[in-house]
């Protein structure tokens, strides 16, 4: 089934100045005769393996490393691992009440317009096209780039430059694969989520045959070593956070959830419980077999681990995390582009997104660059779930069938504000630029949105821009809808 549109609009970027005094489009904004209801086709499996595996990627494989130096110590570092797992409990909780009193597709987006209004929605697309989405693929390819690589270099250093060739010849082929055959990736994506789990596993099982033979000699004093600075918390908590976000994509499709009142939180709280302890098992694996030492100076967490165990075999290891990486990033823009005609697709992620992509892959490196997009990330994440707590005042009589406590979203968006406040001091140049950009949001909302009067070429400068943030708002059809 084809998504229809949620608005109506007009061709040569009339969509930025249709909406008057700035207003941007809602999801439920539907003329009485164009309403299409989506069929109710996701069940409470579905939604767990949607939730499962949008997780579980790169992140487990990028995490550790930053984890443990930003914390100190094994202790410190396991317990940041769990604190991250509930914090994504509580946030994913709060996006279930979300979802199920705000029945809209749009996720952010949608929770932002309806709580503080079309500004602060408008600049949260704003930094998703500019920051957060390109950066987030740089990072999950330059993992995948390095662990690619691996087999080859076993006893040598991965030249840099090799790694970010790999990885950009690695995201064209994603964005090409999406562009020329949806259906071709999405069976590709099956095999890739089995790859994901299956690189977990060779971690987690060797690891618990490890403890049983009592190799614990890692855990002891486990919280000696460096000592944990509160300035090392915020970069620590966006390492622990990158590794569990997907937790809220299950509410960018809640039209098409059975019976979303209860499936909705009931698979957030099973998805969440089976990610954590899977995760805390995987670190508990590392540290069997190497020591805190050893892991900041490994390259390639997984790969060391493998190593030390697995003799010949361990060469399998790089290749399936590698494939759980390409499967992250397959998955994202398959995600973006489910609704969407290979011209539309084309048009956004090779003139918007690739050349972003890029330009962020060769100018900064894996932990730079997640400290830059988790910045703006988990500020509206935390402003999203603040926006609950506003609606529970502006709007009270909002039919509410999932109730949170109160005091789970005041602690999930404090956490998340008060961390984004204080990664500006740990890393003042990465969350600083992502700082500085997302401020740029707000002129361009004046000139994209309100502004009515653009003269003629202006307005076909923008023709681009119009177009990629109609399809990241997912409310305009694309042409061969249109004209049908």
């Amino acid at each position: 089934m084809v998504r229809k549109a949620a608005v109506m609009t007009v061709s040569n970027g009339s969509y930025l100045q249709g909406q008057p005094n700035g207003r941007l489009p809602s999801m439920d904004s539907r003329q009485p005769q164009e309403k299409v209801v989506l069929k109710k086709k996701v069940t409470l499996l579905r939604g767990i393996s949607i939730i499962i595996g949008t997780i579980i990627g790169a992140g487990i494989f990028i995490s550790p490393k930053g984890i443990l130096k930003n914390t100190g110590s094994v202790g410190m570092s396991l317990t940041v691992w769990t604190a991250c797992g509930i914090l994504s409990l509580f946030g994913a909780l709060c996006y279930a009440e979300l979802g199920t009193c705000i029945k809209k597709s749009g996720g952010h987006y949608t929770y932002i317009l309806e709580a503080f209004g079309p500004l602060p929605a408008f600049v949260r697309v704003w930094v998703e096209l500019l920051v957060i989405r390109p950066a987030a693929t740089a990072v999950i390819s330059l993992a995948f780039g390095r662990y690619i690589l691996e087999p080859f270099f076993m006893q040598c250093e991965i030249p840099e430059l090799a790694i970010k060739l790999i990885t950009a010849v690695g995201i064209t082929l994603v964005m090409v694969l999406n562009s020329t055959s949806v259906s071709w990736s999405a069976r590709i994506q099956i095999f890739l989520t089995f790859c994901k789990l299956v690189a977990i596993l060779i971690i987690i099982v060797p690891g618990v045959i490890q403890l049983i033979k009592g190799e614990t000699q890692h855990f002891r004093n486990a919280f000696s070593g460096n000592d944990a600075s509160i300035m090392g918390l915020p970069l620590a908590f966006y390492s622990g956070m990158y590794a569990y976000s997907g937790w809220f994509y299950l509410n960018f499709v809640t039209e098409e959830v059975e019976n979303p009142e209860k499936n909705i939180p009931l698979a957030i709280c099973i998805s969440m419980i089976i990610v954590t302890v899977g995760y805390v098992l995987t670190n508990v694996a590392y540290f069997t077999t190497i020591s805190a030492g050893e892991l900041l100076l490994s390259k390639a967490v997984a790969v060391t681990f493998a190593e030390r165990l697995m003799g010949s075999f361990s060469l399998a290891v790089p290749v399936f995390v590698a494939l759980s990486c390409f499967g992250s990033m397959n998955g994202g823009i398959f995600a973006v582009s489910r609704n969407q005609t290979i011209k539309s697709l084309l048009h956004s992620e090779f003139l918007l997104q690739h050349p972003l992509t890029m330009i962020m892959l060769f100018s900064g490196d894996l932990y730079s660059l997640l400290n830059f997009l988790s910045f703006a990330r988990w500020l509206f994440i935390g402003l999203v779930v603040a926006g609950l707590i506003y609606l529970r005042y502006k709007r009270p009589d909002m039919p509410r069938p999932f109730k949170v406590p109160l005091f789970i979203p005041a602690l999930f968006s404090f956490t998340c504000l008060f961390m984004v406040a204080l990664s500006l001091y740990s890393d003042p140049v990465n969350t600083g630029i992502g700082f500085a950009i997302t401020l740029t949001g707000v002129p361009a909302y004046y000139l994209f949105i309100v502004w009515d009067k653009k003269p003629k070429w202006f307005r076909k400068l923008l023709g681009t821009v119009t177009e990629a943030l109609q399809i990241l708002l997912e409310v305009v059809p694309p042409e061969e809808d249109q004209k049908s």
